[in-house]
């Protein structure tokens, strides 16, 4: 639906909830960033107008702040993606997905060993970049298709650089099911051992490949004379 055929957010008839929803999409636009002096000059009588808006999330809204988008500065948010329209008849009574509890986060961090399940790294490790900035593990909602096709939203640790660009994320189980039926005995006893141990040795000739794949063109040239003769 196009902003100007939306209700107005300045209807004061709605709840702050639809009203702040109804903001962000016709002031503000998916993708951009708003401050927290804005959002309460636009209602100026509405006490803790930042916790309504955080309400939001229980309907599929992204909102960033610092703690997700460390881009951000801290009196700024940004509106990443518009959920459900709290403002449709019913909507706003469904049954949310709630907020992540304190229990909750210290479970997901120690069943995914305090390691992003996105990129791999490890809590308060430093990224391989030079950039001198250490991973800071949060909880995502993970979209996991199930066999049968039917969604569910899981939650798992990531670190904050894959929680800004890895929103679209979508986990397929029943594809990845189906690959491991396809797999050869041997193939099938390889992989248990990595679930087992939760990672993944490469072998030697793996890593050989990615060192060659990394070389200059001149040097990439040199290995390929040292094989000539094997080809």
């Amino acid at each position: 639906m196009e902003a100007d055929q939306l209700p107005s957010w300045r209807d004061e008839s709605l709840s702050t909830v639809k009203r702040a929803a109804l903001w962000l999409v016709a002031e503000v636009g998916e993708g951009s960033v708003f401050t927290k002096a804005q959002l309460r000059d636009a209602f100026p009588d509405i006490a803790q107008i930042d916790r309504r808006m955080r309400d939001l999330r229980d309907y599929g809204w992204q909102i960033d702040t610092r703690r997700e988008d460390p881009h951000l500065e801290a009196h700024e948010q940004r509106f990443t993606q518009a959920g459900d329209p709290v403002w449709a008849p019913g909507t706003a009574k469904r049954q949310r997905t709630g907020s992540v509890s304190a229990v909750q986060r210290r479970e997901v961090f120690l069943r995914d060993d305090y390691i992003c399940r996105s990129c791999g790294i490890a809590a308060g490790a430093r990224y391989s970049d030079d950039s001198y900035e250490s991973a800071q593990l949060d909880i995502a909602r993970r979209i996991v298709v199930k066999p049968g096709g039917e969604e569910s939203v899981e939650l798992v640790a990531e670190c904050n650089r894959c929680r800004v660009g890895g929103r679209a994320l979508v986990a397929d189980l029943g594809k990845l099911l189906a690959g491991i039926d396809s797999l050869g005995a041997l193939e099938r006893r390889v992989f248990v051992g990595w679930i087992k141990a939760d990672k993944r040795e490469l072998a030697l000739i793996e890593r050989l490949w990615g060192e060659y794949r990394s070389l200059p063109a001149e040097s990439r040239d040199a290995v390929r004379e040292t094989l000539r003769s094997d080809s």
